[in-house]
């Protein structure tokens, strides 16, 4: 059996170690920026890489990443043990019933935000191949339908996060887009898949094109009804055998490896298994939202910055930058998913100003475009060139998409959710013991200062915590739902010193419980008070001092203090009520 000797053993482990402590740094300088961390982990290995490091010193280059040997084959295994580990993160982001109960909104985004890309970059890979850069010995139509897959698919991981650090990640518009690009996603995995079987090249078991894909097609089937409906089953005895996150972290990863290597032998790439047993455990209710964290963190912090970073190892970015190609990209990736994503927006109702923060969330490419891009590149499908321009233009789409949002939904006087609070519904002790409990007690007072019935708010907010629990961390819970007679939002707040259990992804009770109640016709205003609650309970001791108040006046003279923290919102009034 070949084993690596000294030389390369410290060579691996030097390299591992730079590489990963690199991209943890850039990817934490590029988050205090206020960039996806992507963006500086993918400048970490541009650094490492043939386009500087091996311009400056390219003897330790070849000393850190050589080309051949036992490390070598050591760092490709790891980067793409870590691509199929993330496909799994991405594939439990996903939550089949979120995109039925978004119902038109979402399912018009979605269709809409795959078809005009999609037709966009079939139409002009198929007619202009050799200006986009097809590989050599490529086939037509293949390259065609990786070219509209790439335009058409977002980037799941990415927009979750844009919408977090907007704090619009459990409100209306943030379902939307989440169950839109889940759609997108999953559409254009299995488009890309069987894309792949038509390479003939993807898997080692000898199938043939048609085999390949039908085989993906049966085992995604499986996946997402049989396979979903067991794993569905299995969580509860293993969290009852208290084998908690790690457990079940255990229990996913073999799965996910299992589920790669059956796609790998069938002819598409192991990525397609570990994505749908990411969509089939992620379905779970039974899933906490603690125990997804566990395992993102997992992912995230060890083997995507690995992978990422090893981007910028293998191709030199310099010298295969094409301004005229990266522009041409980039101009026909964003004009087909902001317009068709905005026309089906609006074919469906959304309001305007929603509509356009809508599209531009969706035109997020990220990681998912990478590794899509990475994938072509691996097959030869892509030359080098198109490569970069992909993953130039999908940091830049990922970069603008925050900025865009916050422009689109941004007003003169953002309104501060203490505007909307009122004496009646502030309850200093809730009796709840859970969440269904405290949105009835909720809804009970809320009715009595806004003339629409109890039971009709109670199941307008039930019916959307049962789409995504709105637990926030830090103790704060925002169940929420749109009335169609309201004139204008409501607030009301419950206590609750025992902790209520909101699914928050701390894993942590929810002890101050807001309930939004926000007009059917509101175009804006529900985002921007949503996302005041979020920052203004950023620290935990506020939530504390918040517990000790009994009076609706001590309540409002803590909220209208200056605020130690650096709200974005400033400082604001209390209601008149």
């Amino acid at each position: 059996m070949a084993v690596l000797n000294s030389h390369e053993i410290v060579a691996m482990f030097l390299a591992l170690g730079v590489l990963l402590a690199s991209a943890r740094f850039f990817g934490e300088l590029a988050k205090y920026l206020r960039q996806p961390s992507v963006v500086g982990e993918i400048f970490a290995g541009i650094l490492l890489g043939p386009t500087i490091l091996g311009t400056v010193a390219p003897a330790w280059v070849e000393f850190l990443f050589p080309r051949g040997g036992g490390s070598a084959l050591v760092l490709d295994g790891l980067t793409t043990l870590a691509l199929v580990l993330f496909l799994l993160v991405a594939g439990i982001e996903v939550d089949l019933s979120t995109v039925w109960r978004q119902g038109k909104p979402a399912m018009g985004v979605s269709i809409s935000g795959i078809v005009f890309p999609f037709i966009i970059g079939f139409v002009a890979a198929w007619f202009f191949p050799a200006l986009l850069g097809r590989g050599e010995a490529v086939d037509p139509l293949v390259f065609a339908l990786f070219f509209g897959c790439a335009l058409s698919i977002s980037a799941l991981p990415v927009i979750a996060k844009t919408l977090m650090d907007l704090n619009l990640y459990r409100s209306d518009l943030g379902m939307i887009v989440i169950a839109a690009a889940i759609l997108n996603d999953l559409v254009g995995w299995l488009v890309f898949s069987v894309t792949l079987g038509m390479i003939g090249t993807a898997g080692t078991g000898g199938l043939g094109i048609l085999s390949a894909a039908g085989l993906a097609l049966v085992f995604a089937a499986f996946m997402l009804t049989i396979g979903r409906w067991l794993l569905h089953r299995i969580l509860p005895w293993m969290q009852a055998r208290k084998s908690g996150a790690g457990g079940v972290l255990g229990f996913t990863l073999a799965l996910a490896l299992l589920c790669g290597a059956m796609t790998e032998w069938f002819g598409v790439h192991a990525l397609f298994g570990s994505f749908l047993l990411g969509v089939a455990i992620g379905d779970s209710f039974h899933l906490r939202e603690h125990t997804r964290e566990t395992i993102k963190q997992f992912v995230s912090f060890f083997f995507a910055p690995l992978f990422f970073a090893s981007i910028g190892l293998r191709v030199n970015f310099a010298l295969h930058f094409d301004w005229g190609l990266t522009v041409i990209v980039l101009v026909i990736a964003c004009i087909g998913k902001v317009a068709g994503c905005r026309l089906g927006a609006k074919w469906t109702g959304v309001f305007p100003r929603e509509a356009w923060a809508i599209s531009f969330a969706m035109n997020a490419r990220g990681a998912m475009e990478i590794v899509l891009g990475l994938v072509a590149l691996q097959f030869g499908v892509i030359s080098e060139s198109l490569f970069v321009s992909l993953v130039v233009m999908a940091l830049v789409t990922s970069m603008i998409s925050g900025p865009a949002i916050q422009g689109i939904i941004r007003q003169r006087v953002p309104p501060r959710f203490i505007q909307y609070l009122h004496r009646q519904a502030f309850l200093s002790r809730l009796r709840a013991r859970d969440r269904w409990e405290a949105i009835r007690e909720l809804s009970q007072a809320l009715a009595d200062i806004s003339n629409i019935r109890a039971d009709v708010i109670e199941a307008a907010v039930t019916a959307r915590e049962q789409i995504m629990s709105t637990g926030l961390s830090k103790g704060v819970a925002v169940p929420h739902a749109r009335i169609e007679p309201l004139p204008r939002p409501m607030i009301g707040i419950g206590f609750s010193p025992a902790g209520i259990d909101f699914d928050a992804s701390d894993g942590e009770a929810s002890h101050v419980i807001f309930m939004i109640l926000i007009p059917k016709m509101d175009d804006g205003a529900a985002l921007l008070i949503f996302a005041d609650i979020t920052k203004t309970f950023q620290d935990p001791e506020l939530t504390q001092k918040i517990l000790q108040t009994t009076e609706y006046n001590e309540l409002l003279t803590l909220l209208n203090a200056p605020n130690p923290m650096d709200r974005v919102t400033g400082p604001g009034t209390a209601a008149p009520t």
